[in-house]
């Protein structure tokens, strides 16, 4: 029998969508948050010190890459002198602006062990100087990351602030005579809410990658319901009980685990035929899982002291809301579409489970040599 003409276009569409959206996540990176962090500390002598700390090694590669010249893996003795020999690279895209400015600032920095095994060098860029008399605000733009960080402003009443920036976009005008108040609970509410969401859209590749493979075993409401549901409150208790200080485990061992658990749970649609309790299960211990890589990426950052939970709870009610975002996406525009159909299994969940496995077993390789 002739298939209907509309049946083959429909077909063609849902494995176009499906081959994007698996090329998009080859290519990508696979985390998240940025390890960069900024601190402004502002005295009543007018006098200033910015600290950057970031990843050591990928600041390097960065500068030689401006050079021309490819990646290199020093020791850890030689990480500092390749850094020395660069210095002047780094200043020039790291300022501090006064009335739009640059201030001249002296400059040094200094790289440090990992703080736990397998972890990476990190470098401490520190930026001195005076501001000015007459200066009215600052402004700060640091060009070395594509990540979002936060820059936290200590200010010499005891007060501070923290602005989340994207990249190399430059901050908010930083007032000096009238300093901003205090962010209220629902500005720090709602900032952390849109950092979970952009966690795991579009930061968290590997996070979306796991949430298709639970959406491909059954895309029908109920079956994603109850995983993504054991799936959210997993993650939830490893996470809270992460930022508290109540569990902690090296990154080193969290993020190839997460690799595994996103390949185990691809490999496991091409056996299994219907959701059963041992997946939920299964989900339930992968969830505790990611959740200590939230915890992990978060804890780099910190929260804020005075709004500690208010922040906890928002940034986990905003990955919900992404992950929400990406089963909602992929039931528009592949689901809904040929979810019914009887090839849906054979070319669209076989070949997008097979691609995700594979992916996430570079990944594993990666994560557990690198």
């Amino acid at each position: 029998m002739t298939p209907p003409p509309f049946v083959a276009p429909r077909r063609r569409t849902c494995l176009a969508l499906a081959t994007v959206l698996l090329v998009s996540a080859w290519t990508a990176q696979a985390h998240e948050i940025g390890t960069t962090r900024v601190t402004l500390a502002l005295e009543r002598s007018r006098t200033y010190r910015v600290e950057i700390t970031t990843d050591a090694q990928a600041l390097l590669d960065k500068l030689r890459r401006i050079d021309g010249l490819g990646p290199v893996n020093p020791t850890a003795d030689d990480l500092g002198g390749e850094l020395d020999k660069r210095g002047h690279s780094i200043v020039t895209r790291a300022v501090l602006a006064a009335d739009q400015r640059p201030l001249a600032a002296a400059a040094h920095w200094r790289v440090t062990p990992p703080t736990s095994p397998g972890a990476a060098w990190s470098a401490t860029i520190v930026l001195e100087g005076t501001v000015p008399a007459g200066v009215r605000t600052l402004s700060w733009n640091y060009g070395w990351t594509f990540a979002k960080y936060a820059l936290v402003v200590h200010r010499s009443d005891g007060s501070s602030s923290t602005e989340w920036l994207e990249g190399d976009q430059p901050s908010a005008p930083l007032l000096l005579e009238h300093p901003a108040s205090a962010p209220s609970r629902a500005g720090i509410a709602w900032q952390y809410l849109i950092l979970g969401i952009t966690h795991i859209v579009p930061g968290g590749i590997d996070h979306v990658l796991f949430v298709l493979g639970l959406y491909l075993l059954g895309h029908r409401p109920r079956l994603v319901l109850a995983q993504v549901t054991t799936f959210t409150v997993a993650h939830s208790i490893t996470l809270g009980l992460g930022m508290f200080g109540l569990v902690s485990v090296p990154p080193r061992i969290v993020e190839p685990l997460i690799a595994v658990s996103i390949a185990y749970v691809a490999i496991e649609n091409l056996f299994a035929t219907g959701l059963k309790w041992r997946r939920l299960a299964l989900v339930f211990a992968f969830g505790l899982l990611h959740g200590l890589g939230f915890a992990s990426a978060l804890g780099e950052l910190g929260l804020p002291r005075q709004e500690f939970v208010t922040a906890l709870v928002t940034f986990n009610l905003g990955v919900e809301i992404g992950q929400l975002s990406v089963i909602a996406a992929a039931f528009v525009l592949v689901g809904s579409w040929c979810g019914d159909k009887t090839w849906y299994r054979r070319r669209i969940v076989v070949p997008a489970s097979l691609a995700i496995a594979l992916i996430a077993l570079v990944w594993t390789v990666q994560r557990t040599l690198g």
